[in-house]
């Protein structure tokens, strides 16, 4: 292998935008539930169910490093990444490592149980979502433990995957942050640079995900 490093994309724009929807989003939804805005926190909620769809299908049809085929393996994989993580070694890296593969989609499944109990929360005030009149009161007052507890799952999340990037960082010299804005990252000229998707059929994806979330929430 070439020890010349060469900047190689491998990350496409839709896939990057996710990622700082989804920080903006989260943003979002605790300063809109902590001021009272509920409105907002609703269209928040919305806004995020539509990129969970989006995510989920560019998983399967996206470029090679979104897809989850590419990042997904095994259990012991991960842990074999993690035991080397006190090793400075070059970065090798297409994609998401075996251990971050597991991080994408805990935060996925996160993300779809925060807004699938939102569906259904109530704040035993003037605020109800959207499917609470389909279930009972008490089975609502759960969802919305679920919802508030999950949030803080959530958020000690993130809190790890900001440690994970200064660990990166500071053990073994990998930023991490510089090529999910950029899309590259500098990697040995011998590595294959990944097959990226078109972006017209993220642009599709998207649109039919924010359509179907619009006019089931009107429906409701």
């Amino acid at each position: 292998m070439s020890d010349r490093i060469v900047p190689i994309r491998v990350w496409d724009a839709p896939t990057r935008l996710f990622h700082w929807a989804t920080v903006i989003l989260l943003g979002s939804s605790w300063l809109t539930e902590s001021r009272g805005w509920m409105e907002l926190h609703f269209l928040s909620g919305y806004s995020v169910i539509a990129l969970l769809l989006f995510r989920i299908a560019w998983g399967f049809v996206g470029s090679e490093t979104a897809r989850f085929s590419h990042f997904v393996r095994g259990p012991i994989a991960a842990l074999r990444h993690l035991a080397h993580l006190h090793r400075r070694e070059p970065d090798t890296a297409i994609g998401h490592n075996a251990a971050g593969g597991w991080m994408v989609l805990a935060m996925l499944a996160m993300l779809a149980v925060q807004v699938a109990t939102g569906l259904c929360a109530n704040d035993d005030g003037d605020t109800e979502g959207p499917l609470f009149k389909y279930v009972s009161k008490d089975r609502s007052d759960w969802l919305s433990h679920i919802h508030a507890v999950n949030f803080k799952v959530i958020q000690i999340a993130v809190l790890l995957h900001i440690v994970a990037i200064l660990i990166y960082l500071g053990l073994k010299r990998h930023d991490l942050v510089r090529p999910m804005i950029t899309g590259r990252k500098h990697l040995p000229e011998a590595l294959q640079p990944p097959m990226l998707a078109s972006p017209m059929r993220a642009v599709v994806l998207f649109a039919v995900a924010a359509v179907a979330v619009g006019v089931a929430v009107n429906a409701l």
